[in-house]
């Protein structure tokens, strides 16, 4: 198990703070911390799933965005395997993120040695055949941009199952999701045909050729994610913070897509106040999810995130 003192953080300092690292100022106090009990049924369960996974399926890879979830996510796979990560974390590059975020990614990924593959539609990025660049909507963009290359690295590592950080909670498509979710052999997602999971019983058996998407977070919330954030203090893209102009992102994707909300939250539990407050949706800032009536759920169903 990760101990908290493997975890190197920055301090606040005098003309700002770094971009990779943390500070402790962003967290709860050590010696304030506020009852996280409930988290420990969560973090067993996702770890649970993890370990499952990998004892049942031989070659599987793990999604990694540099966003809190799947962050988190990561996070508890290095739980899970006593601070080893014993298989690929895969980024799909639009070339469009925040370039905070790209730091993010190579920092860590040297940090914890992990065995980084990065997948990314080079084509159609030179060809400018893109949504901003180009005549695609956005979610003809995500399509070609993370969707198409996305499904270019499992065909090239053969991989049977790629673990993502997706919550039931974040919108309604995901809440259609199982924890062992086949798709077909083109990546296709029936979500009006699942096999039934009850009583954490997971079906792990499925037809040759099916390609499993396994989602360990499926039970949490967004509360809980910054609730955990918190508790393990894990390292969290400034992005999320407010700034000196009052804004932060909530959900983080393509810098043409993605905007950030008003806000005044600039620690872990403040962000954990303002969420409980708020009845805004999560990922109303993401303006591929606001495009057209459906189209989030077409998309996934065709083999995205």
């Amino acid at each position: 198990m990760i101990v908290q003192s493997e975890i190197e953080r920055s301090t606040k300092h005098q003309g700002g703070e770094t971009a990779l690292e943390t500070p402790d100022w962003r967290y709860s106090d050590r010696d304030d911390m506020p009852d996280y009990d409930h988290l420990d049924e969560l973090e067993a369960r996702s770890i649970f799933i993890l370990r499952e996974a990998f004892n049942q399926f031989e070659n599987l890879g793990m999604l990694w965005s540099m966003g809190k979830d799947s962050s988190v996510l990561l996070w508890l796979a290095r739980k899970a395997f006593f601070g080893h990560v014993p298989f690929p974390i895969i980024h799909v590059d639009t070339s469009y993120l925040i370039p905070q975020m790209i730091d993010f990614r190579d920092h860590y990924a040297d940090k914890w040695d992990l065995d980084l593959v990065i997948g990314q539609n080079t084509s159609k990025i030179q060809d400018k055949d893109t949504y901003p660049d180009g005549d695609l909507s956005r979610v003809d963009c995500c399509k070609a941009l993370k969707r198409d290359p996305m499904q270019q690295v499992i065909d090239e590592h053969g991989f049977e199952g790629i673990f993502a950080g997706i919550r039931r909670d974040e919108e309604g498509t995901r809440a259609k999701e199982r924890y062992f979710s086949p798709r077909d052999k083109n990546f296709d997602w029936d979500y009006r045909d699942q096999p039934p999971e009850f009583w954490s019983q997971y079906k792990t058996d499925f037809e040759p050729g099916t390609h499993l998407r396994i989602h360990p977070l499926l039970h949490w919330t967004e509360i809980n994610i910054w609730e955990y954030i918190d508790r393990e203090q894990i390292p969290t893209l400034n992005l999320y913070f407010a700034d000196e102009d009052g804004k932060r992102f909530r959900s983080l994707g393509c810098g043409p897509c993605t905007f950030p909300v008003d806000s005044e939250a600039d620690t872990v539990p403040e962000i954990v106040k303002e969420l409980k407050a708020t009845r805004i949706a999560e990922r109303s800032t993401r303006a591929q999810d606001q495009e057209s009536e459906g189209a989030f759920e077409e998309l996934r169903a065709s083999g995205y995130m």
